[in-house]
């Protein structure tokens, strides 16, 4: 603990010291649920923006990434290059939808198209998977935090969990918004320096970029159709385009947020914002871990994610092991502040306020918002306690157990919106087929012969989507018959409402109604194009 030096902890300690002031002073805008929950919709659009970025690259991608590109190469950004495509399809369907309805849970939308079993069942399919992410994000911060300083990883878990708990239940959304401001900042300045310090170890570039090329560890885009192989430009632009799909468009701690803006205007602009610079975010991790296999010559690392931690420390840069901790505080604190937030809304919401106490005061119902917020934090310790020894990178292992339950949220919200003959008993009926069906393809059936099948873990997302399509509109109607309408939830439904009450379809120049394309959107079409060329590109330079 000693070698972290005196410099280093007040850099660590003034992070944490503002971090607090700011929870602190957004507690006088927090007197309801609502407030808790939603902010007062004053926080600009940008700042949601910065808010969105920060959440989703988080500690897992700080560590993670450049660990996952050191043992893949560049071929591991292939999994990230479909953010245009993404942000596209959420700000096409899913904000309109949400923002619209006024309500704090994104589920509630699955209440009013199909019925209470639905919001039910998707509700606890989030909690169980956003608690699994948020104590994953403990640990990759504990390994920080450990390597840095030499405190138990177990004290590091408890200790950040106390530290975001309390901003977190001062500020409610607003404290979460504003401190993921300053979190982003923090954590991009201390890549710049990592990345600043790499080059002038490897220098020329050129000769780095030929050692990666002869390595095989240059070329971004593997166009090998081999579905046992993760980083593929195919699973990049398919399978993976599905799976964050249904991270920004029906995760509740993604989504949240773009409901505390003061317009829906707003709230597309603060998702454009991840449209347009994601690529270049993920493209700077995956580049690090790139030119760290250089420096080290490709030498295993018992543990990956710490493998950007031992260059830093290698530089000898005063007050730099103190950056890159408050660096992956930052990273963590922003994601885990959303989650606790976020997994106390759906919980408050979707189940306590609809089941139990469906009449209580704004008062109660904030009381309850904070109380969940510990249990939740509280749950997150002892899952973290075990990802503690987990091997490779954390990021992959995040997506990979994400993965299995992707094909559900795709085929509810997917179908909620664009089908006409989906019912509810069917609906359900086609995500448990999904999973019995993902799982016997996965792992296999031995009783009956059927070995597991060589599939890379994109994939499951197709797998389990398509099962879970196909069976839902099957067993809607075997079950209920077809449909003589479109639900006033879907797609179709919703314009003809406008339509039929002489609503206007845009406000403020933006498109309010769902399945409209505002004419900014279409530039993420482009940049996606944009994406492919660079990194075609990217990858002769080596030659």
């Amino acid at each position: 603990m000693g070698n972290f030096g005196l410099l280093n902890w007040t850099i660590v300690a003034f992070y944490l010291a503002v971090n607090l002031g700011l929870g602190y002073a957004m507690s006088r805008r927090v007197k309801s649920a609502d407030d808790y929950q939603l902010g007062d919709r004053s926080t600009p659009w940008w700042a949601i923006g910065i808010s969105v970025v920060a959440t989703y690259v988080s500690a897992l991608s700080f560590l993670g990434g450049p660990a996952w590109a050191y043992g893949d190469g560049m071929a591991a950004l292939a999994i990230h290059i479909n953010y245009p495509l993404v942000i596209f399809v959420v700000v096409v369907l899913f904000l309109p939808f949400f923002y619209n309805s006024g309500v704090a849970s994104i589920y509630e939308y699955l209440e009013r198209r199909f019925g209470v079993a639905s919001r039910t069942t998707m509700s606890a399919i989030f909690l169980l998977t956003q608690t699994i992410t948020s104590s994953s994000i403990l640990t990759a911060t504990a390994v920080v935090i450990t390597f840095a300083t030499g405190v138990d990883v177990r004290v590091a878990i408890v200790g950040m969990t106390l530290v975001v708990l309390v901003y977190t239940m001062l500020g409610g959304m607003n404290a979460v918004i504003w401190t993921d401001v300053l979190q982003g900042l923090i954590l991009f300045v201390g890549a710049g320096v990592v990345l600043w310090g790499l080059l002038g170890e490897v220098s020329p570039l050129s000769g780095a970029l030929s050692t990666l090329a002869s390595d095989g560890k240059l070329n971004p885009i593997r166009t090998d159709l081999d579905f046992s192989v993760a980083p593929t430009v195919w699973a990049g632009v398919l399978a993976m385009t599905l799976f964050h799909i249904t991270v920004y468009g029906t995760n509740q701690m993604m989504v949240q947020r773009a409901l505390a803006a003061k317009t829906l205007g707003d709230a597309k602009k603060s998702y454009l914002m991840m449209g347009f610079a994601a690529f270049f975010i993920y493209f700077l991790f995956f580049f690090i871990g790139a030119l760290l296999y250089v420096h080290f010559e490709g030498r295993p690392f018992e543990q990956p994610n710490e493998i950007i931690l031992v260059f830093a420390q290698s530089l000898a840069i005063p007050g730099l092991m103190g950056i890159l901790a408050a660096a992956v505080l930052s990273a963590s604190m922003s994601s885990l502040s959303s989650a606790f937030n976020s997994l106390a809304t759906v919980s408050v919401v979707g189940y306590y306020q609809r089941f139990f106490k469906p009449e209580a005061s704004p008062q109660h119902y904030l009381t309850m918002s904070r109380i969940f917020t510990i249990v939740w934090a509280g749950l997150a310790i002892p899952i973290a306690f075990a990802f503690v020894n987990s091997g490779g990178s954390i990021l992959e292992t995040l997506s990979r157990v994400a993965s299995y339950f992707v094909g559900a949220k795709l085929a509810m919200f997917g179908l909620g919106f664009l089908s006409k003959h989906t019912s509810e008993r069917g609906l359900l009926v086609g995500v448990a087929a999904g999973f019995i069906g993902l799982f016997a393809i996965v792992a296999g059936v031995p009783i009956i012969g059927l070995e597991p099948a060589n599939v890379a873990w994109p994939w499951y997302v197709v797998i389990g989507g398509v099962i879970n399509i196909v069976v839902s509109w099957t067993a809607s109607v075997l079950i209920d018959g077809f449909q003589s309408d479109w639900h006033e939830q879907t797609v179709m439904g919703q314009l003809r409402k406008f339509k039929a009450e002489g609503r206007a379809e845009k406000q403020d120049g933006w498109y309010i109604v769902p399945g409209r394309v505002d004419s900014i959107a279409w530039y993420l079409l482009l940049f996606f194009v944009f994406i492919l060329l660079f990194l075609s590109w990217f990858g002769t330079l080596g030659g």
